[in-house]
């Protein structure tokens, strides 16, 4: 664990916290980390600091004393929550970040995809953001928002624009009986930058003791993955119907600044990877 600074997580009640918290250590070493959630989930072991991040800014300051980063996954997604909080969640985590020790903490702020907006790319960390939904609109927001906020307080920040990640995504993640998928014209269903959660949290650990990240940095495995072959892989049925005009085919993001950084085996960007991923972090959080 000497290489590992301590990382405090806020949000890991949420969905990419659980599976965090499932990875083990292959997220980091359970001495090198420090939970936050509003409430403890029932069987949690490990540092936890239970606090509402917005209503007692001073218990995430004195939760992030000590630590060298600072992972906020915290944050509203439509229909449960003001976006709004978006922005205060990341302010919060930068401003607790800037009392952390002699040496400000680095922040890794989990952003999406969705900034870019419905663009087929490769989109990279240069193309401006062009939302196109509430969602994408508040994460564009909390990213300049806490840029500058992270200028003025001196604390480094790096934007994590999340593509889609296995197990916490639309496909695969939020499947039912009687699924229907989008088949386009070349037989092929829609085509997104993915990531598996194991890859996740080895990706994540990495940039968490990683010196001199750029202020905004893609997330995901290289490459695309078809959604129908996230299911196929995942043994789950899915219907095909014709997809509309505006579907977008593929959205991709540029992913080789991430790759320079942390390396990916090829395996990662296979469907088939993802879904044995996703199974072992469930097997291991039923346990």
């Amino acid at each position: 664990m000497t290489d590992f600074p301590r990382i405090l997580v806020l949000g890991a009640t949420g969905r990419l916290g659980r599976l965090l918290r499932a990875a083990g250590d292959g997220f980091a070493p359970a001495g090198a980390l420090r939970w936050q959630g509003r409430s403890r989930p029932p069987g949690a072991t490990g540092d936890w600091v239970i606090c509402d991040p917005l209503a007692d800014p001073g218990a995430l300051a004195a939760a992030a004393r000590g630590c060298g980063a600072v992972l906020c996954l915290a944050g509203v997604v439509p229909g449960r929550g003001a976006m709004a909080d978006n922005s205060r969640l990341a302010l919060a985590a930068i401003e607790a970040a800037a009392g952390a020790g002699a040496r400000r903490a680095r922040v890794l702020l989990a952003s999406s995809a969705a900034v870019y907006g419905a663009r087929p790319g490769p989109l990279s960390e240069a193309v401006p953001p062009a939302p196109a939904s509430e969602y994408g609109r508040a994460k564009a927001e909390m990213e300049a928002a806490g840029a500058a906020r992270a200028g003025e307080l001196g604390v480094p920040l790096t934007a994590l624009r999340i593509g889609n990640v296995a197990g916490a995504d639309a496909a695969l993640g939020g499947w039912v009986p009687g699924c229907v998928m989008d088949v386009f014209a070349d037989g092929r269903t829609p085509r997104r930058s993915y990531i598996g959660p194991e890859s996740l949290a080895r990706v994540l650990g990495a940039l968490a003791r990683t010196p001199d990240l750029p202020g905004v940095l893609n997330l995901a495995a290289p490459g695309v993955v078809e959604m129908g072959a996230l299911l196929d892989a995942a043994g789950r049925p899915w219907s095909p119907r014709a997809a509309p005009p505006e579907a977008l085919a593929e959205v991709a993001l540029d992913v080789s600044a991430l790759a320079g950084r942390v390396g990916f085996a090829p395996g990662e960007s296979d469907p088939r990877e993802m879904v044995a991923q996703w199974r072992r972090l469930q097997e291991a959080r039923a346990a």
